[in-house]
């Protein structure tokens, strides 16, 4: 037997790289698979003609999130938020989803009775089923996995690729605050630790706009229903996850297209503002990298923005598709402007 002549570790290339050299396994090709990897959820063209859009998410304790202080409830509101924000990505209704769970003894039936509590809200708000999924033993770590179906049709479902030069770059909402609220937390935890001996209660109420937007996030729904009411469909769109530049630069990379961003204008919340001036960072960097967020950032062509403005107004301008210098641009206001690679 051959031996392996190399060990590369995945930190020497990073998630993302060792996830494209993956993309070339996908099986058996199928006609009726209209998008497999690549975007917010795989497509399906069905029977009947409309499309079917499936998509997964998975949680690791430790990883993921810490029962330190998220509480169970949260953490399952939370996990279905991610999971039908992706489906809304696509500009399609989320119908059906399933929880999969490994589940240590540490915790207790109240616990996870607890955390189903927290999906069943998320899934009445967003009107979906919860339709089955797998329960398992863990030996140590408590591990979530979710997965979300749902339908649109052909005429209305978004791609990430689609972005044409020329069109304004918007986003809902605003951007940092999820990444603030893990900063004050995480550092209450430590405050905990280093003083185990005392009795800790932390005062969160400065911060309860940035924890709640770490710890119950909302996915737009909102977004999805003003589309679904306007003649007006963006020519792309992405759920903000990873943070503005990972998520955009997914977007040009797709739509093989650059773009100017104009950071004064990002959207970020006076609270996330504070949290950045507490910890002595930047606030430009939480929403840039911080993540999280469950925003939805889109394209539309000029003459449009101002339409849709006037039907749903929970969205602003940060920037604009340019050409294929394959370089994302951030316009600071100042003398300098620098580029960001998309290769």
């Amino acid at each position: 037997m051959a031996k392996n002549k190399e060990f590369q570790q995945i930190q020497d290339i990073g998630f993302k790289s060792m996830i494209d050299k993956f993309k070339d396994y996908t099986g058996s090709k199928r006609s009726k698979v209209v998008k497999g990897i690549g975007d917010d959820a795989s497509v399906v063209r069905e029977t009947d003609g409309n499309l079917t859009c499936t998509t997964s998410e998975i949680f690791l304790e430790g990883v993921h999130f810490d029962l330190t202080y998220t509480p169970f409830t949260h953490l399952g509101y939370k996990i279905v938020t991610a999971a039908v924000s992706d489906i809304y990505a696509m500009n399609a209704e989320p119908l059906q989803i399933l929880i999969d769970v490994a589940v240590p003894n540490k915790y207790s039936v109240q616990m996870i009775e607890e955390l189903y509590k927290g999906i069943d809200a998320a899934a009445k708000d967003y009107n979906v089923q919860v339709t089955g999924g797998d329960t398992t033993a863990s030996h140590q770590l408590l591990a979530i996995s979710v997965t979300a179906t749902g339908s649109a049709a052909e005429k209305d479902i978004i791609f990430r690729a689609g972005a044409k030069q020329g069109d304004i770059i918007c986003v809902t909402g605003e951007l940092g605050s999820a990444i603030a609220g893990l900063r004050i937390l995480l550092r209450e935890k430590k405050a905990w630790q280093e003083n185990p001996e005392q009795q800790f209660q932390p005062d969160l109420q400065a911060y309860e706009h940035v924890v709640q937007r770490q710890l119950l996030p909302k996915a737009r729904i909102d977004l999805y229903q003003a589309l679904g009411e306007s003649d007006i469909k963006p020519n792309c769109m992405i759920d903000l996850t990873q943070g503005l530049v990972a998520d955009l630069t997914e977007v040009l990379r797709q739509s093989g297209v650059g773009a100017e961003i104009y950071s004064p204008a990002v959207p970020i919340s006076l609270e996330a503002r504070n949290v950045a001036d507490e910890m002595n960072e930047d606030v430009d960097k939480y929403a840039f990298y911080g993540g999280e967020d469950f925003e939805m950032l889109f394209t539309l062509p000029e003459p449009l923005v101002e339409k849709f403005k006037a039907e749903f107004d929970d969205f602003i301008v940060i920037g604009r598709i340019s050409d294929k210098d394959k370089q994302l641009t951030v316009n600071t206001g100042e003398e300098h402007n620098y580029q960001i690679d998309l290769n």
